[in-house]
């Protein structure tokens, strides 16, 4: 039977994995002071993209001898960079249990031609991270965005390590803690928790990987939207507002609008007691709903940004079509939208809980999901 068609309404049916929703005072008309048609060079442009460093660095708790560069082409554009600029100096650990990660194995094996140990586990799980030797280099994923499965701490990552940690953090940043002495090279961008606009990545390196930067060379050639060194030192200027290419000032602008708005509402932990509050939301949901489960098995490991659901009632015979039913259903509905699964992903509902979604949309959201689900079971027993 259908249950009766839900009275509330989320006010903002965006729960996209990215590009994420904006922050709930967003307008466009806060961006009116962008330095359009003015040259990222000219003072106004650099006073800006230093503001953005300088605001990322107050607002994660950077530490100040750790450099911090706004780089191209998003979290992917900052990952590639660290990759292709810090490996090959020793042996490397990769290490993946979403698709991304997967990504990333690629991309060393394949491209970079790395000899790597890979570690994998399936989605829903992650890998044993305190088995790796970290006199290696290691790259990983810090939140798993298409998996809901998340790097709980940095404990087992040891303060003495000879090797560099390479972290791609882009569904964690601004909603987990990062460990700062733990990483030495660390991405993210814009679009995910801070909502906003795409394109551009963030590159936080440590002063190990600096020191890494200035005493290696790569035995590959490196594109020059890559290089971060000139003459074996460091390119001072990435790290102070001289982006490599010529960036969005609009996109500048939306940036420095979210680290204001995260400022004003508490900094830091109030940004991930909001993604705290949403995901326990669905967490509450799924413990009293039999028919859905959560993606990430341990509970500990389980994402409060992009939390991943699958269905698990036995009625369901067609997994991957009986999600994208659903979620079609909920976006004919106006009530969410882009809340699949990534295609690469087992079959479900992906729901984006960073702190710029409100928890009164989630939770307005939840019966709209057993509305959906009760709908499509209906459905698909008329036409049996």
């Amino acid at each position: 039977m259908v249950t009766n068609t839900p009275a509330a309404r989320p006010d903002n049916p965006r729960f996209s994995s990215g590009p994420c929703a904006k922050p709930p005072t967003w307008s466009l008309e806060k961006l009116a002071d962008a330095a359009l048609g003015r040259s990222h060079r000219a003072d106004i442009g650099k006073a800006k993209l230093k503001a953005a460093i300088d605001g990322t660095r107050d607002l994660l708790g950077v530490p100040a001898d750790y450099r911090i560069g706004i780089v191209p082409a998003s979290d992917t554009g900052a990952f590639e960079m660290a990759m292709w600029n810090l490996l090959g100096e020793r042996p490397v650990h990769m290490v993946a249990w979403e698709s991304f990660g997967a990504g990333w194995v690629t991309d060393v094996v394949k491209q970079l031609k790395i000899k790597a140990e890979i570690h994998t586990a399936d989605y829903g799980h992650i890998a044993d991270m305190a088995a790796l030797n970290y006199d290696n280099d290691v790259c990983f994923t810090w939140n798993g965005t298409t998996s809901g499965v998340r790097v709980p701490n940095g404990d087992v990552i040891p303060a003495d390590r000879a090797g560099l940690t390479l972290c791609d953090a882009t569904s964690a940043a601004f909603a987990q803690d990062l460990p700062w002495e733990k990483l030495d090279a660390t991405t993210f961008s814009w679009q995910k928790v801070m909502g906003g606009e795409a394109a551009h990545g963030m590159l936080i390196l440590s002063p190990r990987a600096v020191e890494r930067l200035e005493s290696y060379v790569p035995e590959w050639p490196l594109p020059k939207i890559f290089r971060l060194t000139k003459g074996g030192k460091l390119i001072d200027g990435i790290f102070s507002g001289a982006t490599i290419n010529t960036p969005s000032m609009l996109a500048v602008e939306d940036y420095l609008f979210a680290l204001n708005w995260a400022r004003e509402i508490g900094g830091l932990p109030a940004l991930m007691a909001r993604a705290d509050a949403n995901a326990q939301a669905i967490f509450d949901f799924v413990e009293a709903t039999p028919w859905i489960e959560n993606l990430a098995v341990d509970p500990i490991t389980r994402s409060n940004t992009s939390v991943c659901l699958k269905f698990s009632d036995s009625r369901i015979t067609d997994g991957a079509g009986f999600a994208k039913a659903v979620a079609k259903r909920l976006e004919a509905e106006g009530i969410a939208l882009d809340i699949g699964a990534y295609r690469d992903a087992p079959p479900g509902l992906r729901i984006w809980c960073g702190a710029t979604v409100e928890t009164s949309d989630i939770r307005a959201l939840l019966p709209w999901l057993s509305w959906a689900f009760d709908a499509e079971i209906a459905a698909r027993s008329e036409a049996a």
